[in-house]
């Protein structure tokens, strides 16, 4: 009776199974009900309001800066004022690699991952690496009410 002897794993396996297993971690395969959500692909339309965060949130203009905007993380939405009058929204999803835009300044929207920013009137690129605007998104507007989900 022969016993058969494994040999060794190679550096490759064990980095190839250590990388799966994040890999499984990081897509929420072994994550669990307490992992977060994670943010859609590039090119993936974002979650609806009622998907992101529930119920609908209702927003006083007045708490939109006028040429400036808001970043709501938790309905991967931005709402911006380029003018008094003027309310806009788009996704807060980064079309350059799908990161959650953070902030809103110098009239653009920013992105902290890799520095693009997109202009507070339309969306358009203002600076790279990105090359495609945001995608607009509906809102509703109600008086001096914004509601975050139409």
């Amino acid at each position: 009776m022969s016993r058969r002897i494994r040999p060794d794993p190679t550096r490759r396996a064990l980095v190839t199974g250590i990388c799966g297993a994040a890999t499984l971690t990081a897509c929420g395969s072994g994550g669990g009900p307490t992992s977060p959500p994670s943010a859609p692909g590039p090119g993936s339309p974002a979650p609806s309001p009622t998907q992101a965060g529930g119920s609908p949130s209702v927003v006083a203009r007045s708490d939109i800066p006028i040429g400036g905007g808001t970043v709501f993380p938790d309905y991967r939405l931005v709402v911006t004022r380029p003018t008094a009058g003027d309310v806009r929204a788009f996704t807060a999803i980064c079309t350059h690699d799908g990161c959650l835009l953070a902030t809103v300044a110098d009239a653009t929207i920013q992105c902290p991952c890799h520095g693009s920013r997109f202009a507070i009137a339309d969306g358009a690129v203002v600076h790279g690496p990105a090359l495609r605007a945001l995608t607009p998104r509906n809102i509703e507007i109600q008086g001096d009410s914004i509601i975050l989900n139409p």
